[in-house]
């Protein structure tokens, strides 16, 4: 996404205000460009910036593309638009990212800046306790050239230590006290220690006559490197996890045990160069207040651990993490960045008071964890979370969620190096299926396109993905992609809570093309004697063809889900990520909330189930309103779900005071 302005900063991109700007641009993960007269050039490279020599008055274009392509387009916007930029009155000397600016004057933006390192706010919550300090040592080549008599003999070593690593991580699946969510990272790790593109590849070097340790190194360098230089922050965070099995590979091959987190004491910050998420799956999670570490992003395997198991983080701090190994206390706040090393009495109080602060706001809605919220005339309206992956079970449990509302499956096939297996679809949707049963799980296929790229598929180069081939359209296209996982989909029904909805439905014949997809499955794994069951099949309503059509689809499926994200945007013809045109975005337009009514009354008349799964589904000022257009389904993050039945609750027991 990219965005227009003209620029304010006094006398232009000079040496200290492209200083600063490259330093605030650095503090986003996406990649980041600024373009002046067709000629762009990295924003996170002060020289590079400098020789562009953007001026006062001149018209700037500034270019994201990554997770937080909207917050660092936002806040760089801002700072060429402000005159002060880089000067001494500009607070503070820095210009803070916007979400520092909403918590100016709240939470640290007002502390003394003495000690205080920032990095990648991954995981929400403030937390101070005792520095744990894990730092294991690194693992250098050998560079030990083999004999021809040795190298068989490396290779079987090799192999033997692969066989060793695959086994310790099927120990570890099989542990009853790995939590839910660390359970699909575990897996996600075996199945890199599976693959051929590494096993092989460090095969293949020993083969060339270098010893086994190298080889690993030299086979996990150059596939972490193949992932780093990727555009997607998904796909980039998987470089850790390579490395961090192949770290295990060479300890195997050394006969050494990694050091472990066995002895972390109650409370402590967790600081680290790197960990690898396998460390961090299997440690005593309960115990550590907060974690922070040099390494990683907010899309990292560390941060959603973090927030799995709601524990403030940290990440991608740097060299300066180093720094903190020697320091005896720590604070950090997972909302701005911040972390203070050896805080005075002023901090200390201030985090403290932070703390005592969100335990009290959290344990009042607590108590609407297990409330199941229900009309006057008994229906239950189903409060369910919005996940993207098993590590975020837990904390959708945790919440009191009645189930799943959306699970978004372009993760699973967006963190492998390779498509997943239809074995490894087939466990992931089971582990769901288990996890929340007797709720029902609400599974989206695929929901790719040129925005949102995966290895092996092949995407047109296109001016508008969000208008393009994607969704349904790219599935149908596909049934070497698609069949696999509506296989895997029929295998997981077995357990009797799963439900399908198709994304970027048009009309009911792609449905019916789905359903020609779906029974050929079930004769195939019929034919090889595996075990499946049918599942309740549905559609996302997001488009407004669907809108308009919703009766006749209404009689081809099970369920709605309205996905209002999309809906609000196709309806609106507004980009969702372009800030420009972000106030035509509003959920409350009467276009939308009318598309939302249409949907409804469509479902209603034909006795099917209607839900929401967009954001807008835990919005407390909305949800009234829904509930009176007859929706019995609302899913969304887990954060707001105690909200949301709170919601519900008040909102019934209004109606009851009034006679309604």
């Amino acid at each position: 996404m990219e965005r227009s302005t003209i620029v304010r900063v006094h006398d232009g991109l000079h040496a200290r205000p492209a200083t600063r700007f490259v330093k605030l641009a650095k503090s986003f993960e996406s990649d980041i460009e600024l373009v002046k007269d067709d000629k762009s050039v990295s924003a996170k490279s002060s020289v590079k910036l400098m020789l562009l020599g953007v001026k006062e008055n001149e018209e700037i274009t500034v270019r994201a593309t990554g997770a937080d392509a909207i917050e660092a387009i936002e806040a760089l916007i801002g700072y060429l638009e402000n005159p002060r930029a880089g000067t001494e009155e500009e607070s503070a000397g820095q210009t803070p990212r916007t979400d520092d600016r909403k918590i100016a004057g709240k939470r640290t933006g007002e502390l003394a800046s003495h000690g205080k390192l920032r990095g990648v706010a991954a995981s929400e919550g403030v937390a101070i306790g005792p520095v744990y300090g894990f730092f294991p040592a690194e693992i250098k080549h050998e560079n030990r050239p083999l004999a021809a008599n040795e190298i068989a003999d490396e290779v079987l070593r090799l192999k033997q230590a692969i066989t060793t690593v695959q086994r310790r991580m099927d120990a570890s699946l099989a542990e009853t006290g790995l939590a839910d969510s660390d359970r699909g990272i575990v897996a996600a790790l075996k199945d890199i220690a599976n693959d051929d593109e590494l096993t092989g590849g460090a095969i293949a070097i020993v083969e060339g006559g270098v010893d086994a340790v190298s080889a690993v190194i030299g086979a996990t360098s150059k596939i972490a490197s193949d992932f780093a230089t990727m555009d997607d922050p998904y796909l980039n965070a998987r470089a850790d996890d390579v490395n961090a099995v192949g770290r295990q590979i060479c300890l195997a091959l050394l006969g050494q045990e990694d050091v472990n987190l066995d002895a972390v004491a109650e409370g402590s910050i967790l600081v680290a160069d790197d960990i690898g998420a396998w460390d961090l799956a299997r440690a005593p999670l309960k115990r550590i207040a907060g974690v922070i570490c040099g390494h990683g992003g907010a899309t990292s395997h560390v941060a959603i651990i973090a927030r799995a198991h709601g524990i403030p983080a940290v990440l991608g701090l740097g060299r300066p993490v180093l720094d903190l190994k020697n320091a005896k206390t720590v604070a950090l706040d997972g909302d701005s960045g911040e972390v203070f090393a050896n805080p005075d009495a002023v901090v200390s109080s201030h985090f403290q008071a932070e703390i005592v602060k969100a335990e009290a706001e959290k344990r009042a809605l607590t108590a609407y964890k297990d409330i199941t919220p229900k009309r006057a005339d008994g229906t239950v309206i189903e409060i369910a979370a919005n996940i993207g992956s098993l590590e975020e079970i837990d904390a959708a449990k945790d919440a009191g969620a009645m189930g799943v509302g959306l699970f978004r499956t372009e993760l699973l096939f967006m963190r492998h190096i390779h498509l997943p297996s239809e074995d490894l679809q087939a466990e992931t949707y089971s582990s769901l299926a288990k996890a929340f049963a007797p709720f029902p799980v609400i599974v989206r296929t695929l929901d790719i396109g040129g925005d949102k790229p995966i290895a092996g598929v092949e995407f047109p180069d296109e001016e508008n993905p969000f208008l393009g081939w994607r969704g349904i359209r790219m599935c149908l296209d596909r049934p070497d992609v698609f069949k696999p996982q509506l296989r895997a989909l029929l295998r997981a029904a077995v357990h009797g809570n799963i439900k399908v909805m198709l994304p970027m439905i048009s009309g009911v014949g792609e449905v019916q093309a789905t359903r020609i997809l779906i029974d050929e499955c079930a004769k195939e794994l019929a034919a090889e004697g595996r075990a499946f069951a049918h599942f309740d099949l549905g559609v996302m309503i997001e488009t407004p063809a669907a809108v308009l059509v919703a009766p006749a689809l209404a009689r081809e499926v099970a369920f709605f889900s309205i996905g209002t994200n999309d809906l609000t945007q196709y309806i609106m013809a507004a980009d969702r990520l372009n800030p420009v045109v972000a106030k035509l975005n509003d959920v409350t337009h009467p276009a939308v909330m009318a598309a939302i009514e249409l949907t409804a009354k469509a479902g209603a008349e034909a006795g099917i189930m209607v839900g929401m799964c967009g954001e807008a589904a835990g919005r407390p000022d909305l949800i009234p309103a829904f509930i009176a257009m007859g929706l019995t389904e609302l899913s969304m993050s887990p954060s707001s779900i105690q909200r949301a039945k709170k919601c519900v609750l008040d909102g019934f027991k209004t109606a009851q005071e009034v006679g309604l």
